[in-house]
Order: structure tokens, then sequence, then C-alpha cells
């Protein structure tokens, strides 16, 4: 049997160059000495970004700091058949670490008695699902050499773009439903003159930044010259709409709301999901595939294994085999106003749209979609605390 740990160093650089996300690349160099020497070192997990000004886009702030976040799951090593718990991680410090409901902004805590302040590759199995990015206020001129404290109040998404000269793009959408883009050394956030509709979601994709409209309408957009191009006509009828990229392939999603109980629930679960909303509450979705070609939409009714999750700085496309869950589903946050922690979020704030039957289903009365989130599976802290 050939000795793993012996091959070429050049060979296992050149592996390492394909491994798609940072957690990939700790797991490589967890291997052995060999493979940690062969392996470049981690990036650093602090934020790469400087405070970025609020000249265009606000003027209620001193700045912006943009968070890095990323979303796990993470695996029972011991017993496979159990969910994954799904968490995300706030790490834009070496100094200060915060876990967050995986589709809200939203701290986890209070931790139960027992949960480990650190995690062990060789007691979990951890895959990284995906990243976001999130826009904060800042209140105040930080001191020099000090970590600005930022309040968590932009409730728009941000698609980032990185180039080859370490630089970066952001888009996201101003608080006029205008997309405005802000690139790395500019004085000033720069509004981009298109609005037929207000704009709903923005995403990365293969290199370019998207946006999709109210009305489904999609462009891409030239960060150099302000301009966009569409790339898809509108798909009229549901009330908001998001962006996923599919494994390559683009994904939009069609939110219905309404004020009543037309969405075939039954009275105590419409009553237990929705007791906390006054407003308007989801109903339905609907889903298209990009054909990107002809430059349309295409109605999608079965996802096969794969689970949506809709959050409020990402949406993410995961298999469900490595849920242990089903498939052709949406998860979903409601945007309740309100309390959204402990046991609450996961009874009223979030939801489980299955595709097949075209029901929606408040994610507490589906256990094994709730033992994915808050709070964590006993095996998670059963482990004993590292040293």
């Amino acid at each position: 049997m050939a000795n793993w740990a012996n091959l070429p160093g050049e060979l296992l650089h050149h592996i390492c160059q394909y491994l798609p996300t940072a957690t990939d690349l700790l797991r490589f160099r967890s291997v052995c000495p060999t493979w940690r020497y062969a392996a470049p070192s981690p990036p650093s997990t602090a934020s790469r970004f400087p405070i970025l000004p609020n000249s265009g886009i606000s003027d209620t702030t001193w700045g912006f700091y943009l968070s890095k976040r990323t979303i796990y799951s993470v695996h029972s090593s011991q017993n496979h058949d159990q969910p994954p718990w799904i968490v995300k991680l706030e790490r834009d410090n070496s100094y200060r670490n915060n876990l967050l409901n995986p589709l809200t902004r939203c701290s986890l805590k209070p931790y139960p008695a027992g949960f480990p302040m650190f995690f062990s590759f060789l007691d979990f199995r951890v895959k990284e699902l995906g990243q976001e990015y999130a826009l904060q206020y800042i209140d105040f001129k930080p001191r020099a050499n000090s970590i600005a404290e930022a309040g968590n109040h932009y409730m728009e998404k941000v698609a980032v773009l990185f180039d080859v000269n370490d630089g970066f793009v952001l888009l996201t959408i101003h608080l006029s439903g205008k997309l405005v883009v802000y690139k790395s050394g500019d004085e000033k956030w720069r509004v981009i003159d298109d609005l037929p509709s207000p704009y709903d979601d923005v995403i990365f994709r293969e290199g370019k930044l998207y946006a999709a409209d109210d009305s489904g309408r999609l462009v891409l957009v030239n960060y150099v010259d302000l301009t966009v191009d569409v790339v898809a006509n509108s798909v009229f009828g549901g009330d908001k709409k998001f962006l996923v990229d599919l494994d390559g392939e683009l994904l939009l999603v069609d939110m219905y709301l309404n004020t009543g109980s037309e969405n075939k629930m039954d009275f105590d679960e419409w009553f237990q999901f929705y007791d906390c909303c006054m407003h308007e509450r989801t109903s339905k979705f609907r889903v298209f595939r990009l054909d990107e070609i002809t430059g349309t939409w295409i109605e999608v009714s079965d996802l096969g294994d794969i689970v949506l999750f809709l959050g409020e700085n990402s949406n993410l496309s995961v298999n469900a085999s490595d849920l242990s869950c089903k498939g052709n589903c949406i998860i979903f946050t409601n945007h309740c106003s309100g309390r959204q922690e402990d046991q609450v979020w996961k009874s009223r704030g979030a939801g489980v749209f299955d595709l097949d039957s075209g029901r929606i289903h408040p994610i507490g009365s589906r256990s094994k979609y709730t033992k994915m989130f808050w709070p964590p599976p006993e095996w998670v802290y059963s482990i004993p605390l590292l040293n």
C-alpha cells in the first residue's frame, strides 16, 4: 500500500491549488507534517477591507465597515446519519469571533451549558457552504490602531469582486432602490442611474456582477462606466426576487407575499409561524433557471437533491444528501420583527417551502431541519473542550 505522506512536495503543492475553500486547505494541511509543509499557509482570517466612506450612499454615518462571514456545516464524526449543524461565523479579526444565525444577522446566544469555545477537525467534519459580506454602519471615527465598533443596520446584500491587482469592487443596493458601486481607492460610492424598477438582489458569479430588480429583470453591471446590460427580461408575479448560484447555473427565486393564510398551511401551523408578524408574509415560491442563450427565465419545478437557503445577506444551494434531509425545498427567513434568538426564530422566523407539495411549514415542525440550527445538537457540545 502506498504511503500518502511520501507523495512529492511539488505534486502536493499543485493539488492544493485546486482546493476551493480555505477550510479545505486547512483540512489538507492537517493530514500530516509533509502535507502541511507542501501547502501554502491559509489566508488571514482578519478582514482585508479598509474603512469605507459614506459619501454617495449615506449621510447618517461616519463610514462603513465591511464584514465577511462564512457559513459552515459541522458534521458528527461518529454518526454520519445525523443532520449537520449549520452555523455562520463572523471572524473579522483574530480577537473576536461571533456565531450568527445562518439565515439572519442575529448572534446566537446564550450558549448551552458545556458549549465548546474551540473546535477540532479531529472531532468534527467541517464543510464550507459559502460566504457573505455585509455593510455595517460606523457611528464614530475609530482611534488609530483600534477596531471600529459597527452597527449591523444596513439591510442590503453586498456582492464583492476581487481584481488581479488585489483591489476590489463592491455592488449593493441604495436606499432609493438603485444600484451603487464602490471601487477600492475611490473617495465615494457611485450610483448607477438605472431604475425601471427597484432592485432586489445582487450576486457575484463567474467573475462578473449581476443584479435583479423586483420584476425579475436581470442585468450585467459594468462597474467601470456605470452602465448595465440586460441579460434576461422580467418575470412578473411575485413580490421579491432572490439570485442563487447552483453549480454554475443562475436561479431566480420569486417570493410571493400576502396578508392572509392562503398558503395551504393548517390554521394551527399558520398561527404558530406568523403570530409574531404583523405585516406581509410569505405564501409561496416559484423558481426559474437562466437560459443564457435565449436570455430568458425557464421555470423549474424540481430541484432534485438540492435545498436552497434564502438569507438576509446570502443565498445558498446545498445538496440535501449532505444535510440528511429532503431535497427540492427552500429554507427561508420571514424577516419577522422582534426577538430572533433562542427557540423563537425556529418556529416563527424561518420556514420550509416544499416544491413537491407547494406547502409552507414552520421550521420548528420539521425535526430534521430544526436539528440543523439552534440550539445545536448535543453531540456538538458533548466533545471535551480543547486546552
